[in-house]
C-alpha cells in the first residue's frame, strides 16, 4: 500500500532551519524528521513511499539516492570511483521522490500523484509530525467503518507547562502536556482511491475543499488517537523533538 508524505511546503514558521533545506530534511537526532515518519510506517510493514517534494525537493532527492552511503561506513576508490560499502542497511523501503510543484497546495500535491497510486485504499501524511500511531489499528478501524476517507485526530500539544495544584503547593508540574479537551487534524490519513475525485487542480487545499467536501457527504471518519502527538512547525518543537531522543525514550519510536 503506498504512503504519500507530504514534503513540499516551505517550512516559514520554522525559518532558521528552512532556508536551506525543506522542513521534512530538518533533522532529530541525526536523522531527518522524515526518517523518522517513514520509520513509523514501516514498523507497521507499510514500506512504499511517495514523497511529494516542491521547495528544496533537490536535498530529498540527494539524500534518498545517496541513502547507502549517508547510512554506512564504506571504502572509495579514487581510481575509479568504486564504492564498497560496509555493513550497509537492511531496509527495504521502496521510495518515490516526486516534484509536484513549487506552490502546489496539499490536495494538489496527492493529484500529481495519481498516476502512481495504483492501490483502492492508500494512505497520506504531513513530512512534519510524528507520534506513538498504531498504524495496524488505524487501518483496522477505516476497513471497518466503510467511507471513503480517515483523518487521525490528536490531541493538541499544549504551549506552556502544566500545573497540577493544591492550594497554592504545586503537585506536579508537566513540561509539556497533550491539552485535555479537543481534537485536531494531526495527519496519518488513510484515503479510498475515490477521494482522488475531490481534488480539482494544484490548488486543491486537502484541508479546505476536499475534507470538508467529505465531511459534508459523511465520508469522513475519525481515528482517536490518545497517546503522543507532536508536529516540528518552529525551533522550540524541534527542540522538545530532540530532548526527547536524546533520552533515549522517545514516544514515537515504535520500530526496533
Amino acid at each position: 500500500m503506498k504512503v504519500i508524505i507530504l514534503a513540499g511546503g516551505r517550512g516559514t514558521r520554522i525559518v532558521e532551519e528552512s532556508t536551506t533545506r525543506p522542513k521534512p530534511m530538518v533533522e532529530i537526532g541525526s536523522h531527518p524528521i522524515l526518517w523518522h515518519i517513514m520509520n513509523i510506517y514501516a514498523a507497521h510493514g507499510h514500506e512504499d513511499f511517495l514523497v511529494a517534494c516542491g521547495y528544496r525537493g533537490e536535498v530529498i532527492k540527494e539524500y534518498f539516492h545517496n541513502f547507502m552511503v549517508h547510512n554506512s561506513d564504506y571504502v572509495i576508490n579514487l581510481e575509479n570511483r568504486n564504492v564498497q560499502l560496509i555493513t550497509p542497511p537492511t531496509l527495504r523501503w521502496r521510495i518515490g521522490v516526486i516534484d509536484t510543484g513549487l506552490d502546489t497546495m496539499t490536495g494538489g500535491r496527492i493529484g500529481r500523484l495519481k498516476h502512481l497510486i495504483d492501490d483502492a485504499t492508500f494512505m497520506v501524511t504531513y513530512g512534519d509530525g510524528v507520534g506513538d500511531i498504531d498504524i495496524t489499528a488505524l487501518m483496522d478501524f477505516h476497513r471497518a467503518h466503510g467511507r471513503l476517507a480517515t483523518v487521525t485526530a490528536v490531541r493538541p500539544p499544549s504551549r506552556f507547562g502544566g500545573l497540577s495544584l493544591d492550594g497554592d503547593q504545586v503537585e506536579e508540574f508537566s513540561e509539556k502536556p497533550q491539552a485535555g479537551e479537543g481534537w485536531i487534524n494531526g495527519g496519518f490519513f488513510v484515503f479510498e482511491r475515490a477521494v482522488l475525485d475531490y481534488v480539482d487542480d494544484d490548488t486543491t487545499v486537502l484541508e479546505r475543499e476536499t475534507l470538508e467536501a467529505l465531511a459534508d457527504e459523511k465520508q469522513l471518519m475519525a481515528y482517536r488517537h490518545e497517546g503522543f502527538w507532536q508536529p516540528m512547525d518552529t525551533m522550540r518543537e524541534k527542540e522538545i523533538l530532540e530532548q526527547l531522543w536524546a533520552s533515549g525514550h522517545a514516544p514515537w519510536k515504535v520500530w526496533t
